[in-house]
Order: structure tokens, then sequence, then C-alpha cells
């Protein structure tokens, strides 16, 4: 038996997106969530000593063992998607039009493309008229920089709080060999590059914080559920997108 846990929590609603970034707070390398309805299950996989920490956070949650392998296992549920008529897949599938690929290794960072959040980010992108400058925000495997190199903007600048996440945008980019400039910053305190468009997958609260601080046209959000918008100053609300409970907006500058 691996000595790692799954150990799941369930949110209703509102509470879900507290959870959520706490959770993210105590185990960076990611979530699996699955939405039921207006409830979230929120899952990570620890190690069996963080287990009684973990639960000293969140009391009611559920902890199970994980079987040995699981580390390769998640391979399988991966699988490629066709959106905003890019191919966006892992290295172990065949993509049919390499030009239009977006092929990405997800390593240790989050986002491999078929999450709904990664996928409305990518409609959003694939229908803004006039392509131009894109900086992406949180830009954790590099899969939507990629994607907007492969759409035709340019110049594309992706910037991460975690190096893990920097490290695997630029490995990422260099392997589909998109022209993606990579930076570590964190976005709610450090100055952001302008840029025609900028997108941020990251969660509600966050991405309230940088849409005050953004030196851009447009912004695409996403990373929060369906019926939450960002509250924002500033900003024009264009369109919303949802999929599978999941919600992407588009934002204007009140100039």
């Amino acid at each position: 038996m691996s000595h790692f846990r799954r150990l799941s929590v369930r949110a209703l609603g509102d509470e879900a997106e507290p959870v959520r970034a706490r959770l993210l707070e105590l185990v960076p390398a990611g979530l699996e969530e699955v939405v039921d309805g207006n409830a979230v299950e929120l899952a990570a996989y620890v190690p069996v000593g963080q287990v009684d920490a973990l639960l000293v956070e969140f009391p009611g949650a559920v902890v199970q063992p994980v079987p040995q392998g699981w580390e390769d296992a998640w391979r399988s549920f991966h699988h490629p998607v066709t959106v905003g008529g890019l191919w966006v897949g892992p290295p172990w599938e065949q993509a049919p039009d390499p030009a239009r690929a977006v092929v990405i290794d997800p390593g240790r960072a989050f986002g491999t493309g078929a999450h709904p959040t990664t996928r409305l980010c990518v409609e959003l992108l694939a229908t803004t008229a006039g392509r131009g400058s894109l900086l992406d925000v949180g830009c954790g495997s590099g899969v939507l920089a990629i994607a907007g190199v492969r759409l035709g903007f340019a110049p594309v600048v992706a910037v991460d709080v975690d190096p893990v996440a920097a490290e695997t945008t630029v490995a990422n980019a260099e392997a589909n060999g998109a022209d993606v400039d990579v930076r570590l910053l964190d976005a709610e305190v450090a100055p952001l590059p302008p840029a025609g468009l900028a997108v941020a997958n990251v969660l509600l609260r966050p991405v309230e914080v940088i849409l005050g601080r953004l030196d851009a046209d447009e912004a695409i959000t996403s990373g929060y559920l369906a019926g939450e918008r960002p509250s924002t100053e500033g900003w024009a609300h264009i369109e919303a997108v949802t999929l599978d409970g999941w919600a992407a907006d588009r934002f204007r500058r009140l100039r």
C-alpha cells in the first residue's frame, strides 16, 4: 500500500471557495475536484505524515488509502480535448496536427488542458479579435500561454509565484516550440507587465486582486464555480460562459 492518502473535503455553494483556497495553501501541488450539483468534493493526495495536521484544519475530511503505483495511474485519466480549434493533450497521446497542438506534460504543476476552466479560457481566447499581446497570470503548466501562441498572440508572457510552475511552463513551451517569456513573480504584489489581453485562471479572490492590478485592455478570468463572478471596479463585463459547473468571464477596461 502507498505511503500516501487521499484526503477529501465536501463543500456546498459559497463554502467551496475558502476551502479550496486553504487546501491549495497547504497542498500547493494541486487538487482533484468533483462537482456534484451545488456541492464540490476537493481531494488532495498527501503523505501519511501530513494527514493529522490536515485533519486539524478540516476535521470533517474523509481519509482513504491509495494503492501502490497511484502516482503513474493518473495518466489514464488525462485524455486530449479539442477546444478553440486546438488539440490539447498529454505527450503520451498522438496529436493529429502538430501545428494546431498544445502538448502539455503537467509534471508537478497544475493544468493539463482538460479541466473545464482551462477549456473555457481557451474558447474565449480563440474568439478574441485582433489577437495582440497576452499575459497569462498564474500560468501553472503553461497550457494557456502556449495555446495563446498557437492562436496567434504575440508577444506572450507567463507569470507564476511557484518555481515549479515556472519551470514546467518553460519546459512545455520549449517542447511545443512556442515563444513564451516566463517570469517568476507574485501577481498579487509585484508589478505586472502590460498586455492587450490578460488571462487569469486561478481562484476567485486572487482573480479579484489581479484585476485591480492589471495594465491590460481586456481580461479573461476563471477558476471559480458557475454562479460566481469576480467583484471588479474599472472593468465592464462582456460575456460569461460555463461548463460542467464552472465559469469563465471576459472583461473590458473602462477608460
